[in-house]
This record gives C-alpha cells, sequence and structure tokens, in this order.
C-alpha cells in the first residue's frame, strides 16, 4: 500500500518529493498504463486545486483518452485542436492562464479555467502528454511547469 504525505508549502520541495513518489511507484513496472494510472492518481492526490489530472497517448497521430482521475473526458483529440493538440504539434509544454483566450480550447470540462500540458518522448517520438485542468484561472505558473516536466521525465525513463 503507498501512502505518501507531500508537504505542499515550498513548491521546489513539493515536486521534488513528487517525482521520488512517482518513481517509487514506477520502479520495476514496465506497462504504461499502470504507470499512467497510477501517476494521475498521485497528482489528482497530492496537487491542491485540480479538477482533471491525466494522460492523453498518441495513436496514430491522434491523441487517444488514457488514464486520468476527474470527470469523462473527451476521447480523442486532433493534434490540431485544444492544449492538448497544441502540447502534442509543437512538442512543447503548453502553459495556459485562461483556457477561454485560448484559440480552438476544447471544453471537456466547463469548469475547467487554466491549464497545464507537458509532451511525453519516448525514443524521441511523442508518446502522448500530460493534462492538468483547474476551475482556477492562473492556477499554474512556472515552478508547476517545471515541476511536472521533472514528473513526466520519471515517466519518460519508465516508458
Amino acid at each position: 500500500m503507498y501512502d505518501f504525505k507531500i508537504d505542499a508549502t515550498d513548491k521546489a520541495a513539493f515536486y521534488d518529493e513528487m517525482a521520488k513518489a512517482l518513481e517509487a511507484l514506477v520502479a520495476g513496472e514496465p506497462d504504461a498504463i499502470a504507470n499512467m494510472a497510477n501517476a494521475s492518481a498521485l497528482i489528482m492526490e497530492q496537487m491542491a486545486d485540480l479538477n482533471w489530472a491525466g494522460f492523453y497517448r498518441n495513436v496514430d497521430g491522434t491523441l487517444v483518452l488514457g488514464p486520468f482521475q476527474g470527470r469523462a473526458a473527451c476521447i480523442r483529440i486532433p493534434f490540431d485542436k485544444g492544449v492538448c493538440g497544441a502540447a502534442a504539434a509543437t512538442r512543447e509544454t503548453q502553459l495556459v492562464e485562461n483556457v477561454h483566450a485560448f484559440p480552438g480550447h476544447i471544453a471537456c470540462d466547463a469548469a475547467s479555467r487554466s491549464e497545464l500540458v507537458v509532451p511525453i518522448m519516448k525514443d524521441g517520438e511523442l508518446f502522448g502528454v500530460l493534462d492538468l485542468d483547474s476551475p482556477t484561472p492562473a492556477r499554474f505558473d512556472a515552478e508547476d511547469q517545471a515541476g511536472c516536466e521533472k514528473l513526466v521525465k520519471v515517466l519518460e525513463a519508465a516508458l
């Protein structure tokens, strides 16, 4: 049984502890779906003010819903649509303070106001994306971006 108690008072320390927890969860497990499932559970449990935390996988050039925590979500996202599609197309993290101002935003959950999407790479190719949504505008900042990119590096090493 895993029971992580991660202190969120200092963001840098928080993400260091999250990375250690995720390393423990994926240690020795080669199955990407299982690892993404545990990662989404860890993120949703430990990060405040989220309404969705999960993954989309790159399946033949389309993002397809993977393991997640939150409300039911869009199943397929083309690379030319929404924040997830932008992250997939550019292979760059997307930090969006106001999703309603983002061109082509896909409203899977009307409660979402801000979003952070980090591409996941495997062998130089896009494997998928980590997608975090919040009901609070400007919920994510540069420290969250760096911390979530660190979490994705842990997952990439396990793929």
